[in-house]
């Protein structure tokens, strides 16, 4: 539909082909597989395409392109999950029903022809008067003709008809998202928006304006408010007063919110008491926003570790997955530098936090998919972190499946964490990769090989990258996420750095500058690093470049995320270890 049916008339609007397909493959699996509540997932898209947007190397979902790199840099996290995020949030606000009918006249109009942004917005302006190409469907579905139209959900019947377009330039048409700060005085709730940026630039975040369709909830009232914020500043007002109100209800809107006074106090108090008055995806927002507020200095560390306490209590994959992304990014900024005792300290802290969850897992595929997942990802973690029960049930398991000669057969969910502790030897690494050799299944010996990377065996690293280099042994076209994955290994990252180094001009030739690949690579290589050293090194070594890589996007972005891990560390390091040892005094009882 959205590609070849209406194709976009140039490579600028990329987002309407790749933005719609990601936001329609949400839509459509949640209507034909309503149990695997894929949208719960969707909220992770948003989470991966502002942590792109927060920098001021990011660019608007439209924009200029004038050659081929430029071109292949537009197939990123903007175009496709920004694209497909901002696409959620005009459905949410438009309501389903409205979206769907301008999304068909779209299709209808624009059929076998090239399409520009105007194009889009005009079909979902006036959605209920009929242009001769909707054939009475608009009419006979109900929605225009029955009550719905006028329900309270319904935006379309307010005495100012909505301005589609004027609304949705401004997030399709200027990078970065905004932060909107919210202080509630009584009755009174002030609201001010500005650009959430990762910079120490703040010349770099005037002038920027949206249109945002808040919504909101409160302790009063689960029903969903809705206020259109289109200035710097505004104020609404509630029939009462509160103890509490949170925006962006289930993280509809790609925009994140900091609440001043006691406003944080008020939701970190609602989570230690009562978690599940507030929806899964409302939780992982929470956990979200705190700690993007803590990069641009908005909320201190610490309130963001309070917050992350009520977590002992949580059971729902999105929060529980958010909450480890979360703290998990703060000790591998750790393992980057000469930090053993915090780092392990913070690890010690994870781990305790999710120790029941952990418990509670059978090393089985049943239940839901969200539990399977869930089961998945918490076992891996607590392995990886070498929590004593988890190793030595997948040491046991390992061991009986290479006493079966790989014949014995593995619960999917959890072969991964099985085999990331096989490959802790020499002798199970070698196993493993004869396994990753004599398999026909793909999905095993992506298993087999992400595992091998976590070893922590320096030249099997090396030489595993190496191999996927050549192409014989593993697939050239698994490279890219092999160096990710070793940068990731603290007993690797700097391996991957001189391999990406080493090998940039075979990289380039292999993959094309300012493709994904090579974009993924520069990246996921150097976004955990935060010392001054390696933002010196990393930067003199893209700058001997020069038309070669020094011009791409993907450099600039990792140049800022080091830039953005050191002020973080420098200024949160400190607050973080007396935070620690205050957690660690109450656990003890001391």
């Amino acid at each position: 539909w959205f590609g070849n049916l209406v194709t976009m008339q140039w490579w600028n609007d990329l987002w309407l082909n790749e933005g719609f397909a990601k936001f329609m493959e949400f839509v459509s699996v949640n209507i034909t597989n309503p149990e695997l509540q894929v949208e719960d997932y969707f909220l992770g898209k948003c989470f991966e395409a502002m942590e792109v947007d927060a920098l001021s190397s990011s660019h608007p979902v439209s924009t200029q392109v004038e050659n081929p790199a430029q071109i292949l840099e537009m197939f990123d996290d903007v175009s496709y999950d920004k694209g497909a995020c901002i696409l959620n949030m005009l459905r949410d606000f438009l309501t389903p029903e409205a979206f769907k009918i301008g999304i068909i006249r779209y299709l209808r109009r624009y059929s076998y022809q090239n399409t520009r942004n105007t194009h889009l917005w005009d079909s979902l302006t006036n959605i209920c008067q009929s242009d001769g190409l909707d054939e009475g469907r608009l009419q006979g579905d109900g929605f225009c003709s029955g009550s719905k139209a006028h329900s309270g959900a319904s935006k379309w019947f307010m005495k100012d008809e909505l301005n589609v377009k004027e609304i949705m330039d401004t997030w399709t048409l200027q990078e970065g998202f905004p932060l909107i700060s919210v202080a509630v005085r009584g009755r009174e709730v002030r609201l001010h928006q500005e650009r959430y940026l990762r910079s120490d630039d703040p010349s770099q975040d005037s002038g920027f304006l949206w249109q945002v369709p808040l919504t909101y909830i409160t302790s009063n009232s689960n029903t969903v408010h809705r206020f259109l914020l289109n200035t710097k500043t505004d104020v609404l007002y509630l029939p009462e007063e509160v103890e509490w109100i949170k925006f962006n209800v289930d993280m509809s809107g790609y925009y994140i919110v900091h609440y001043e006074g006691a406003g944080w106090d008020s939701l970190i108090n609602l989570l230690q008491k009562n978690h599940t008055a507030l929806s899964s995806n409302d939780r992982a927002s929470l956990i979200n926003n705190a700690f993007q507020l803590v990069s641009i200095g908005k909320l201190p560390l610490d309130k963001a570790l309070d917050l992350s306490l009520y977590l002992q209590m949580e059971t729902e994959i999105m929060p529980v997955t958010q909450g480890l992304g979360e703290l998990v990014s703060l000790y591998k900024l750790m393992e980057k530098r000469d930090m053993e005792d915090v780092e392990n300290q913070m690890k010690g802290y994870i781990v305790n936090l999710f120790r029941t969850l952990i418990d509670q897992q059978e090393w089985s595929d049943e239940g839901t998919m969200s539990q399977r997942m869930l089961r998945s990802y918490l076992l891996m973690f607590a392995c990886v972190r070498g929590y004593q029960p988890c190793v030595q049930k997948a040491q046991q398991l390992f061991q009986r499946w290479k006493e079966s000669d790989g014949n014995m057969s593995l619960p999917s969910d959890v072969s991964m964490a099985i085999y990331s502790i096989g490959a802790q030897t020499l002798e199970g690494w070698d196993f493993l990769f004869e396994k990753y050799r004599q398999s026909l299944i793909t999905s095993v010996k992506g298993q087999i090989k992400s595992a091998l990377t976590i070893s922590p065996l320096p030249h099997k690293l090396k030489w595993i990258m190496e191999q996927s280099l050549e192409g014989d042994v593993l697939k050239t076209q698994d490279l890219p996420l092999v160096v990710i994955y070793v940068s990731k290994n603290p007993k690797g990252y700097k391996h991957a750095w001189d391999f990406l180094r080493a090998n940039w001009h075979s990289l380039v030739k292999k993959f094309e500058l300012g493709s994904s690949s090579i974009a993924n690579m520069v990246i996921g290589v150097t976004n955990q690093y935060s010392t001054r050293e390696m933002l010196l090194e990393v930067k003199a070594f893209f700058e001997s470049l020069k038309e070669n890589g020094a011009q791409l996007r993907c450099v600039q972005q990792a140049v800022e995320s080091i830039e953005e891990n050191i002020r973080w560390m420098d200024k949160n390091v400190p607050l973080l270890k007396a935070w620690l040892e205050r957690q660690g005094r109450t656990v003890t009882g001391a």
